[in-house]
């Protein structure tokens, strides 16, 4: 459980430029407090305590402004930045290493029982206020635009942009940040 805190606090110091220590991260990330009480609340969904999973799923809300379903699959080294107004759905699975920005959706467009939410792949930035809907996937290493409406799946290495998204196949820099599987913010709105 430690491995996972130190985990999280190097994930957020690394990820978001303002971030001074791992104490301040600690004390006041709602992004990281949010995946916390999700791991919580997610185990217990998954041992049939569904009552007291949902309860501590709407405080964690509360407080910090996030919204998980706790049957949401969560991976590893998730950054939620800025986060309020993110909600991930139920049946969503977020691979490892993604990054959230302010006000993302991960929802549903049926009211049926079953897969209702997206999969996101690893290493996936989606940028603020995109909602990305229904059981679809999106690849690998994709870039999902601010306000961008994805109903489509995507591959990997996909560039996602618009209302409705449109997929672009991502422009690779030569750069030494594209070939060390990093690249700088401006690229983020490639079109």
């Amino acid at each position: 459980m430690f491995a996972r805190v130190r985990e999280d606090l190097a994930t957020a110091l690394r990820r978001d430029p303002a971030a001074r220590s791992r104490l301040e991260i600690f004390l006041s990330y709602p992004g990281v407090h949010a995946l916390w009480y999700h791991r919580v609340a997610h185990s217990w969904w998954n041992r049939g305590a569904r009552l007291p999973a949902r309860m501590l799923s709407n405080l964690a809300r509360r407080r910090t402004g996030i919204e998980i379903h706790p049957g949401a699959v969560i991976g590893r080294r998730v950054f939620i930045d800025h986060g309020m107004g993110v909600v991930i759905g139920q049946t969503a699975i977020v691979g490892d290493d993604v990054v959230l920005y302010h006000g993302v959706t991960l929802g549903g467009v049926s009211s049926k029982p079953g897969r209702r939410h997206p999969t996101i792949g690893d290493r996936v930035s989606i940028g603020t206020g995109a909602s990305v809907l229904g059981p679809i996937t999106i690849g690998a290493d994709s870039l999902i635009g601010a306000a961008a409406v994805v109903l489509k799946a995507a591959p990997p290495d996909s560039l996602i942009v618009g209302a409705p998204a449109t997929v672009r196949p991502r422009k690779k820099k030569g750069s030494a940040a594209a070939e060390a599987g990093t690249q700088p913010e401006e690229w983020f709105f490639e079109i």
